[in-house]
This record gives C-alpha cells, structure tokens and sequence, in this order.
C-alpha cells in the first residue's frame, strides 16, 4: 500500500514551488487546478485547488473551517535532513519547532507550516543515538 495524500490549497503553482523546494519534489502534473509531487517518479503529494468547477471533491472540506488540516500532520522522512531544513529557512517558513532530536522515534525533526497552514514535518531517517 501507498498514500496518495491529497491537500486543498489556495494557489496550486505557488504551493507546487514550495514543496517542489523544500522537499526536492518533481512536478508530475502542473497546473493551477491540480498537481502530483513526485520523488523518484513516486508520488508522494497531491495538491487541489479549492474552488474548481466539475473537480471538486465534496469531502474535501471547506475553504471556510479555519485552520486548514486541523488534525492532520504531513510527515516527510527525508533523506537529506539538513539540506531540507537549509531550503526550509530560504523559504522563511514558520518553524512551529526547531529542528530537534525525537529520541522516541531516534530521529531528528523540525515542525513547520506550510504557505496555506498546513502542519509539515521533516524527519530524518532513524538515527543511532547510543545508549
């Protein structure tokens, strides 16, 4: 099994350069209604305008219910952990949390949000911490 995890955003192209730069993301789509983020050819984001005639999916949600996402997290493992958050201070994003160790998971993480409101994390992979 796969996610194919799909947001609602206010701007597709602007979103699609921001993840496309904070991640290292391809574009597998384009387009100001609807955009697949690629790595390695796999999808790993989908990005939906809000308000689109005849695409709009009715449980998607509402541009309206403020804030965007409230309860979902969107959790990236990274293989480049300190080059993403370097691309994550040139975006300025608003670090939520700075990157810090998680010894539960033994990874490092940084808790971010992303130009619509969105909870993103960066985790790095499993690292050895010792013991």
């Amino acid at each position: 099994m796969e996610s194919q995890t799909l947001i609602a955003v206010n701007n597709v192209e602007v979103s699609s350069k921001w993840y496309q730069h904070l991640l290292s993301l391809k574009s597998g789509h384009g387009g100001n209604e609807y955009e697949r983020l690629l790595s390695d050819n796999k999808l790993v984001l989908q990005l939906h305008a809000w308000e689109v005639e005849n695409h709009q999916h009715p449980f998607m949600g509402s541009r309206s219910i403020k804030p965007n996402g409230n309860g979902v997290v969107l959790w990236f493992q990274v293989d480049d952990f300190d080059a993403s958050m370097n691309r994550a201070y040139e975006l300025k994003a608003e670090i939520l949390e700075e990157p810090h160790l998680n010894t539960n998971a033994q990874h490092m993480e940084c808790w971010l949000r992303d130009l619509d409101g969105y909870v993103v994390v960066i985790a790095s992979k499993p690292i050895n911490i010792g013991n």
